[in-house]
């Protein structure tokens, strides 16, 4: 995770993320919204690693790290390509190899993407894959910030096959990222179909279905509170459900339930990194899969 230095509303991210809006974000507040999801998943005996971000030069969506960062379990690090020059200023591989390292895990290669910026091609990290890390699939909703071109580049630097398709909010509009309309479990699946073309939809389900998921289904008012964009972390107890306390409250009583059979709900509040960033607490974790010495 990267504590922000300089949270606030990146007006030209928000031209293809519907999600955020212009407002005042206090940094002081933000920090205490960031420091209570840390601590919610320290508790829950979540290993939680936290790089507190330079002030210098700004960038405003640094709390966001999983979008230019990938961390894989053969020591692989990806960087992606970023469709804004603010985002570019974010990645810091040599910062996050070195907190990395005195934790005790292994960085082995790095697989560079960016250079798919050149030619305008954008893939932002686990926002725009959603990863099935054991069976080596991945799922990616095309839009200004997934390339297609860019998807297949992953694909053969990491022996991936994903599965491509489209999405877009009810005015039309391409969703910014796959991870707010998908989540991977590792027995579960959220999905909200609505946002899939009719003729794409069936085969979408199917391929999730074919991982023996169970697939939790939401609504589109559901995702807009972030029903979506949770993630499953490693507790000392068992499974971490993590999500944001908006998310928690869009669920019906049965889908909580239907969740709970997979680990342990654990909510923050952070509505202002939601309403100002435009993501939610899957966006705000880089998970690590990497080996330890």
């Amino acid at each position: 995770m990267v504590r922000p230095a300089r949270f606030g509303f990146h007006p030209e991210a928000a031209r293809s993320n519907a999600f955020a809006t212009a407002g005042e974000a206090d940094l002081g507040t933000v920090t205490r919204e960031f420091d209570r999801l840390a601590a919610r998943l320290d508790d829950c005996g979540v290993e939680v690693l936290v790089l507190d971000e330079l002030p210098d030069p700004p960038k405003p969506d640094s709390i966001f790290p999983n979008n230019w960062l990938s961390l894989h379990a053969d020591g692989t690090m990806v960087l992606y390509p970023m469709a804004t020059a603010a985002r570019r200023l974010e990645r810091d591989p040599a910062a996050v190899t070195a907190l990395l390292e005195r934790a005790g895990f292994v960085v082995r290669r790095v697989v560079d993407l960016t250079g798919q910026e050149r030619d305008g091609r954008f893939l932002e990290g686990t926002g725009s894959l959603v990863l099935d890390r054991p069976l080596r699939r991945a799922f990616a909703s095309r839009s200004a910030r997934t390339d297609a071109a860019a998807v297949c580049a992953f694909d053969e630097a990491l022996g991936y096959s994903t599965f491509q398709f489209d999405a877009a909010d009810r005015s039309g509009r391409a969703i910014y990222h796959t991870n707010v309309l998908l989540t991977l479990g590792t027995g579960f699946a959220i999905l909200c179909s609505d946002t899939v073309p009719p003729g794409q939809r069936a085969a979408l389900i199917d391929q999730i279905a074919s991982t023996g998921r169970e697939l939790i289904a939401v609504g589109y008012e559901q995702l807009r509170q972030f029903a979506c964009n949770l993630i499953e972390l490693d507790g000392t107890a068992g499974p971490v459900l993590a999500l944001s306390a908006a998310a928690r409250r869009s669920f019906e009583p049965r889908q909580v339930r239907a969740l709970e059979q997979f680990g342990t709900l654990v909510e923050a509040d952070i509505p202002t990194i939601e309403a100002v960033g435009g993501g939610s607490v899957r966006c705000m974790i880089a998970e690590v899969h990497l080996p330890r010495r």
